[in-house]
């Protein structure tokens, strides 16, 4: 799966998450650009991600994400396992 579509499903994930079909998502976006992510819907989104993307996410790898770019990274890293 090329980043761009690994891109395109994030993308649809965090729409149907904070229930906003224009929202813009970027490598750079993180908790501080969207003004609903909290925890509750970090869980939603990972969640959502490992289910879309038949995954299962170390805690730890979680927790040193930054930005929605290096959780695309992270998932194309997984699916080339």
């Amino acid at each position: 799966m090329s980043r761009e579509e690994i891109m395109n499903k994030v993308t649809e994930i965090f729409r149907e998450v904070f229930d906003d079909e224009e929202l813009v998502i970027t490598d750079a976006t993180n908790s501080e650009n969207i003004e609903d992510w909290d925890s509750i819907e970090h869980i939603s989104l990972i969640v959502s991600m490992e289910k879309e993307f038949h995954l299962k996410f170390d805690i730890k790898q979680v927790n040193t994400l930054e930005n929605v770019g290096e959780m695309v990274d992270l998932i194309g890293r997984m699916l080339d396992e």
